[in-house]
């Protein structure tokens, strides 16, 4: 098993095929349904009314199928036809991101979803464990069902990974990163389970020259989600975006030397900018793949 216990950080045995033991902390974790459950149990309250929303939500737009082929055409078709706009952008930053790895490399897929990333690395010959807190079978984990490639589902928190140190060669942020709820403690976890020449990246989270600008955005998400679902859905105190800023800062205090590098989302996309500046609106969210590697 590749698995440590998500607290003690130590071995785990195992009872059966889908049964792990911690001895140190005398937890249980459980393989259910395919996906195997190490968020921890003081965690699980802390989470419940996140995911709760963040389900609704996700339900609500639609974003689920019953059909293999709608999970299986992921990022480079939207066989829904209701988000071919975000999924263009998704499939850009994965070409660019399947350029940047190398080969046969085992990759955490963090905010893996429906496992749509997982899914293609596997297919290109990557190791690839696929984490995030939803386990349902329409949008979380649980559509692992409809693949036909081989990669590991578990659920967990971002800062209390189930994986030993120096475990992967990279670390994806899968337009998550920003649901962290403390950008250095996650990062440091991160630091702990890569290996010394490992990579990780940040993808399609949110970035502003003024945190001005995110704040605003913010503020407008909250009031939207009020008017439209009767909650803010802000139950757990994630930053939601990042600065540049901010990025030169983590990346002085945990010593990782950052690339931030842009697909081309579209000349439309492009232009976004400047007729928001011609109308005197908000800055608008950039997007991208930040790359990062310990300094030497």
């Amino acid at each position: 098993m590749n698995f440590v216990c998500p607290r003690c950080k130590g071995g785990l045995t195992q009872v059966s095929p889908g049964h792990l033991f911690c001895e140190q902390d005398a937890l249980d974790f459980h393989q259910v349904d395919g996906v195997w459950r190490f968020l921890l149990p003081e965690r699980e309250l802390h989470y419940s009314r996140f995911i709760a929303d963040y389900e609704s939500i996700r339900h609500a737009e639609g974003r689920f199928s019953a059909e293999a082929s709608y999970y299986r055409s992921l990022p480079f078709k939207d066989l829904s036809g209701h988000f071919s706009n975000d999924w263009r952008i998704r499939a850009a930053s994965f070409r660019l991101l399947q350029r940047m790895l190398p080969a046969e490399s085992t990759v955490l897929d963090l905010g893996a979803g429906n496992g749509w990333m997982s899914n293609r690395l596997a297919s290109a010959g990557h190791h690839v464990f696929a984490i995030d807190l939803l386990v349902n079978p329409e949008d979380g984990l649980g559509a692992w069902k409809f693949y036909e490639t081989n990669f590991m589902p578990a659920q967990s928190e971002f800062s209390h990974l189930p994986f030993g140190k120096q475990f992967a060669d990279v670390v994806v942020f899968n337009a998550s990163f920003h649901y962290s709820e403390d950008y250095e403690v996650t990062l440091a976890e991160i630091l702990r389970v890569l290996k010394p020449n490992g990579m990780v990246v940040i993808m399609d989270t949110p970035v502003y020259r003024h945190a001005s600008s995110g704040e605003q955005m913010l503020a407008e998400r909250r009031s939207e989600f009020l008017a439209r679902y009767g909650f803010a859905s802000d139950s757990i105190q994630s930053v939601g975006f990042l600065t540049y800023e901010r990025m030169k800062k983590l990346g002085a205090t945990l010593s990782i030397d950052w690339l931030h590098v842009y697909p081309f989302y579209g000349l439309r996309w492009a232009l976004r900018p400047w007729w928001v500046r011609l109308r005197g609106g908000r800055e608008p969210a950039q997007f991208g793949l930040w790359l990062g590697k310990r300094r030497n």
